[in-house]
């Protein structure tokens, strides 16, 4: 599986909470920041993107990636120890 970061702008309009559950749906899943999530799916990006753009009114903005081979963090929500087993 792959891990993919999800970094949104969502702008007026917008429901946080039916945008997450479907974040959360994908089943394994990490609330980083505030706007930031990370999820492991065999799906693409443009198919994560294209699978959440429902819940993006017009004017947000959204950025689906790849998750790479290094990273550092300070002060997320979520488990370092999530992240540093799925990124």
């Amino acid at each position: 599986m792959k891990t993919y970061l999800i970094s949104y702008d969502l702008a007026e309009g917008g429901d946080y909470e039916a945008l997450y559950e479907d974040i959360k749906a994908y089943g394994t899943w990490a609330h980083i920041t505030e706007s930031l999530w990370a999820v492991k799916t065999e799906n693409s990006a443009k198919e994560v993107r294209d699978d959440l753009a429902k819940h993006f009114p017009e004017g947000s903005r959204y950025f689906v990636i790849k998750s790479g081979f290094e990273a550092a963090w300070n002060n997320v929500m979520c488990s370092s120890d999530w992240l540093k087993k799925n990124l």
